[in-house]
């Protein structure tokens, strides 16, 4: 994970997200690994410069910048790499994390932020932070409780070990384990048909719902998707889902 790559991701949910032919995401690798992680040496560089760019506006060399201003301009580049995340996150489209090989530190946090994760039975996880010695800071520690539970995440982030995808499975990290890198793929594309053949607005609101329970009560929750299905419940889907059980044929949705 490096510059090109903090560029570009935010950049590409962007495009998925105004397609309207795109209805749901996937997000695979090529090559033996999902993400080893950050590229430490070339973000590494990157932060050095920042600090040393961001002092004062008076032309000072890096030996006289402060150590305010170097923290100001990492805490910067920090914001911006969890800004690409959060990308993958608020995407309004399912998305669904296809996972091979190594999937660790930056990886998870990518992972956390997709709505669903497969993964092949080689792959390998790793909260890795505590191990490099930093806090994970892009979405993990924000993110995995609300999927695997407080505990495991503690276990994870404060050892910094590897986990089986088998044991991912276990604790609610993936969804399902397949054979190898090519099965998982291909059991995220399976998916991801699926979910498309769905409404998108049903879909959608569905996330949209889901997403929006977080510091809800119950109560308030139900109230809301009332509101939300108070002005759906006129569209051209769900004529076209009546209209296709009465014909006892497949529906055909538009998104409309």
């Amino acid at each position: 994970m490096g510059e090109e790559f903090w560029r570009d991701l935010p950049r590409a949910m962007e495009v998925v997200t105004n397609d309207a032919d795109v209805r749901a995401v996937v997000i695979a690798a090529r090559g033996p690994h999902f993400s080893v992680g950050l590229d430490l040496k070339a973000l590494g560089g990157m932060l050095s410069a920042a600090g040393a760019e961001g002092a004062g506006g008076g032309g000072e060399s890096p030996r006289e910048t402060s150590g305010a201003a170097k923290a100001l301009n990492a805490r910067r580049d920090i914001l911006r790499l969890q800004a690409s995340i959060t990308a993958v996150a608020q995407c309004p489209k399912p998305v669904i994390a296809a996972v091979h090989g190594y999937c660790i530190g930056g990886g998870v946090d990518l992972i956390a932020a997709c709505d669903i994760r497969l993964a092949s039975a080689d792959a390998i996880f790793s909260v890795r932070e505590a191990k490099v010695a930093i806090v994970a800071d892009l979405g993990s520690l924000q993110r995995l409780p609300s999927i695997i539970g407080a505990g495991y995440v503690a276990e994870l982030a404060f050892t910094g070990k590897d986990i089986s995808a088998e044991r991912a499975k276990q604790i609610g990290l993936v969804n399902d384990v397949a054979v190898d890198a090519e099965g998982v793929r291909q059991a995220a594309y399976e998916m991801a048909h699926e979910i498309a053949a769905n409404s998108p607005l049903a879909v959608q609101g569905t996330k949209a719902m889901l997403a929006s329970n977080e510091g809800r009560t119950v109560a308030e929750g139900l109230d809301y998707v009332a509101t939300w299905n108070a002005g759906m419940l006129g569209s051209d889907d769900l004529v076209e889902a009546m209209t296709a059980f009465m014909e006892r044929r497949a529906p055909t949705f538009t998104g409309r």
